[in-house]
């Protein structure tokens, strides 16, 4: 029960509304009901008139007080046209309260869609790149998109669903208890059958349903990495290597999916053989009493029967409803594997803001690795003073990245620790700390967005379009964007497309110089420019680079020259550090490296 214990209480922030629909719920329920009951006058109007109302008790009262007081039966066809009026006028009061709860249902539903897929989406967005390493894209898209649609029909149209049908099976068996227990007895004889013949199919639906919603994620998974390398896929001809691997995720969901659903299949004929049998047992019952034991007028029998008609409907969505709600039951729990997986990078009890850096920034006997017994950095101790660039240079795959990574707490150390102005950084608030860090990397992130808002990305909301424009012509972007068909206002398109690698990492630097970061990171940082593209931003990078404490990560020869520092990394350890002079003297890795790749042709890549 846990399960659907935690997804009902998403209706919690919804109760007025929710409560609303209940009571539109049973004030429908009971009209509906109602509405049977007065064919029970209008067959004695019109086969038995000026005889006394068939039915006693309670349901004799109402009818006496309501349809009888208005229908003379000493005139039979007005009293008929009376009856009929009067189920008309039920019939128009009692689909004005349908309306009122199918658009109230329609608010609880998608209240609680906005809030589930909101709260999935903000922790989502907490959790570490650790999460982001070992889950698929696709995955995550399938629980925020496909799952959360699956829960809003569990938890609000076929809860309530639920609910209302309760509600009119209460007050069909309320009438038919007044108008005759016995039979109404009769009529439940197969009611226990049909709300138990579903148990032992559940557990197979539920296997068959998180099957059917994980093979879902993969094929969006797939589609999501293979339309994000498509280039990759035409450059190298393996359009059939894909086609093939995408029909075999959907051939096998295909698969799943038809065994599921073979199973759900089978409870709508055999609740409606239930239903059936049912009937029959009313209806050779029924008789009996009317013919046979005369406890039963022939009036009452008919709205009798016209209820049990009501009666069956609720029974049969009830004894199904265990079967139908598997798949949103397994994609709760899917969503909530997502919201119990906790941030593993979070701020320390008692953890201050970054106060800033006034001295320098320091790794002490720094270990890292991403899964016990594989170091990815063993023992890195190094001390870096405000206002130096260091160099990380080595093969890939040595930690370079990594080093930079474990800076911005995107990852906790193994072992050691960093510090910033003797203050281990596990002490600083997170956003404090991250906010002191800007990146300028060869992957250039843009998003769906104007050139402006792409710029201004991670700084204040108010930031004025001067300071905007000022970072743009710092970063020798802004003659190109004043080309662009809305300026500032052109949207990028998704991932930037509608520029060019060089317009998009100018932007990028544009956006660190709005954000006036004091640690700077530059990884790969101009990889991606032509060189007339470089030429125009180096002296963006000069002017960007004063005063700040720079790590640069295989930048191009030129910057990695003229490094304060420059640290070779191999196997995870620094295995050289030296200005490159020195390093050349040295003739170790870096010496290595250099004639490997430069010597030859040193207009291009760096170490």
């Amino acid at each position: 029960m846990k399960p659907y214990v935690r997804l009902l209480s998403y209706l919690s922030p919804h109760r007025a509304v929710l409560l609303s629909a209940v009571a539109a719920m049973v004030v429908f329920a009971v009209l509906d009901a109602f509405s049977f009951v007065l064919l029970i006058p209008f067959v004695q109007t019109v086969f038995n008139p000026g005889e006394a109302n068939p039915v006693s008790g309670a349901l004799g009262w109402v009818l006496d007080a309501t349809v009888w007081r208005w229908a003379d039966s000493a005139r039979p066809l007005q009293a008929v046209q009376t009856v009929i009026v009067i189920i008309l006028i039920v019939i128009v009061v009692k689909n004005v309260f349908d309306f009122a709860k199918t658009y109230l249902v329609a608010r609880v539903e998608q209240g609680v869609t906005r809030d589930l897929r909101d709260q999935v989406y903000d922790h989502v967005l907490e959790l570490d790149l650790a999460f982001f390493s070992r889950t698929r894209m696709g995955q995550i898209i399938s629980r925020l998109t496909h799952d959360v649609e699956l829960v809003r029909t569990l938890i609000t149209r076929e809860l309530l669903r639920l609910v209302s049908s309760c509600l009119e099976l209460l007050a069909a068996v309320a009438l038919m208890v007044a108008i005759s227990w016995k039979l109404t007895l009769a009529a439940f004889v197969v009611v226990p059958g049909a709300m138990i013949m579903w148990g032992p199919l559940v557990g197979k639906l539920r296997r068959g349903d998180r099957r059917a919603l994980d093979l879902a994620g993969d094929v969006t998974a797939h589609l999501q990495e293979t339309l994000a390398g498509i280039r990759l896929v035409k450059t190298s001809s393996a359009e059939g290597h894909e086609r093939e691997r995408f029909h075999g995720l959907t051939a096998e969901y295909f698969g799943v999916f038809l065994r599921t659903e073979r199973l759900r299949a089978m409870a709508a004929p055999l609740a409606e053989m239930m239903a059936a049998l049912g009937t029959v047992v009313l209806l050779w019952y029924g008789a009996r009493l009317v013919v046979l034991d005369g406890s039963l007028e022939g009036a009452a029998f008919v709205g009798f029967l016209a209820l049990s008609l009501k009666l069956y409907s609720p029974v049969k969505y009830a004894s199904k409803f265990p079967v139908l709600v598997q798949p949103g039951v397994v994609a709760g729990e899917r969503i909530f594997e997502f919201l119990d997986s906790p941030p593993e990078i979070r701020d320390a009890v008692g953890s201050r803001p970054f106060p800033g850096m006034e001295h320098q920034v320091a790794f002490e006997n720094v270990s890292f690795a991403y899964r016990a017994g594989q170091p990815v950095l063993q023992e890195i101790s190094v001390e870096v003073p405000k206002g130096t660039m260091v160099a990380l240079v080595g093969p890939s795959g040595a930690g370079k990245t990594t080093m930079v990574d474990l800076l911005g707490r995107f990852y906790d150390v193994t072992s050691g620790r960093i510090t910033i102005d003797g203050t281990d950084i596990r002490s600083f608030e997170i956003r404090g700390l991250r906010d002191a860090l800007g990146v300028v990397s060869q992957e250039t992130v843009l998003f769906h967005d104007t050139v402006r808002a792409n710029i201004a990305y991670g700084s204040p909301v108010d930031v004025e379009h001067t300071r905007i424009v000022g970072a743009a012509q710092a970063a020798h972007a802004h003659d190109f964007i004043s080309q662009l068909p809305d300026g500032y206002d052109t949207v990028v398109g998704e991932r930037g497309t509608e520029l060019s690698g060089g317009q998009r990492q100018r932007i990028a630097i544009a956006r660190a110089i709005l954000r006036d970061p004091p640690i700077l990171v530059l990884d790969e940082a101009t990889s991606a420019l032509d060189s007339e593209a470089e030429r125009l931003i180096q002296d963006a990078l000069e002017r960007l680079l004063v005063g700040r404490t720079v790590f640069v990560i295989a930048h191009r020869l030129s910057t990695v020259k003229r490094s304060d520092l420059t640290l070779v990394l191999n196997g995870g350890r620094i295995v050289e550090r030296g200005s490159h002079a020195e390093l050349l003297a040295k003739g170790g890795l870096y010496r290595s490296l250099y004639e490997s790749q430069f010597v030859d042709r040193p207009e291009h890549s760096a170490v």
